[in-house]
């Protein structure tokens, strides 16, 4: 195959970038990382012969792919730095049901709430998953990135697919299960029931504070539930349910009514996968937020 003349390989690429954006965003969380990840493809291409190149698109979709699994990997590394990346830009709402003129509203929670419980999954599963379900990509295409044969691929993606549906989604029926969960978790730490929040905790909970110092990380269920008096703090006058980013949360406000927190629940399989509070009053102060009921 000849090499393409290089306004053709600009233009090519040009009429790729809208999904590779889709897919590195869907990987990675972040609109910011997917441009770099994007951008990063162009400049391997770049430094490519393309004559070697039969299908673009798939060569693409798979540096993609690649750059995006070492980025989740180094996020894993690093849990400070790795957890919260879907919070990064906070939607709190009443969790009281949509009114009709709310469904747009509840089409963007429902795809940032995707995106949070993908982040329950490894590396592996997440990136099977999202190249397989979302984008077609054929097992044995996604295997090249992962270092796997294509039924090993199958197995992976099927895994995270048995994870995503446990999840029970945060609309319809899996709302009510999921309020249930939050529910038992919040009964227990007000009670300092240890037990009971092992039980409703997963073994690899992740909790993360958004200080004003930084965020502070969390990980594993006795560390977890040993730190629970967090969550029935004496300064709390009032609190509502709410949903942040589409996922099933709490607020609560001081006795002045200003804003004191707002937590953010990733439920998986019946247990509590993940916490994400902001106490932060900058932050606090940066988001539209539902008034005190």
């Amino acid at each position: 195959m000849t090499a393409r003349p290089p306004g053709v390989v600009a233009e090519a690429f040009e009429a790729q970038r809208d999904r590779l954006r889709a897919v590195a965003y869907r990987v990675l969380g972040s609109h910011a990382d997917a441009e770099d990840v994007v951008q990063e493809a162009w400049m391997r291409l770049v430094r490519q012969d393309d004559s070697a190149i039969d299908n673009l698109a798939g060569w693409l979709t798979t540096v993609v792919g690649r750059i995006s699994l070492d980025l989740l990997r180094s996020r894993q590394a690093r849990p400070e730095t790795a957890y919260g990346q879907q919070f990064a830009e906070l939607m709190v709402t009443p969790d009281e049901g949509p009114a009709p003129d709310e469904q747009a509203v509840l089409a963007d929670a429902v795809g940032l709430a995707l995106l949070v419980v993908l982040d329950s999954l490894t590396p592996s599963e997440r990136l099977a998953f999202v190249l397989h379900d979302m984008f077609a990509v054929p097992f044995r295409e996604i295997g090249q990135i992962l270092g796997k044969s294509a039924d090993a691929t199958k197995m992976i993606a099927s895994r995270a697919r048995r994870k995503v549906r446990g999840t029970g989604s945060t609309v319809g029926g899996g709302r009510e299960a999921h309020r249930e969960v939050v529910a038992a978790f919040s009964a227990a730490a007000a009670g300092g029931d240890f037990e009971a929040l092992l039980r409703v905790l997963d073994p690899d909970v992740r909790l993360s504070v958004d200080t004003p110092d930084g965020v502070v990380v969390t990980l594993g269920a006795t560390k977890v539930a040993s730190g629970a008096r967090m969550f029935s703090s004496g300064e709390i006058a009032r609190h509502r349910d709410v949903l942040v980013n589409g996922v099933r949360g709490q607020m609560s406000w001081r006795a002045d009514g200003t804003p004191l927190s707002v937590i953010a629940f990733t439920v998986a399989e019946g247990r509590i996968r993940g916490i994400h509070i902001v106490v932060d009053p900058a932050k606090l102060a940066a988001i539209q937020l539902p008034v005190p009921p």
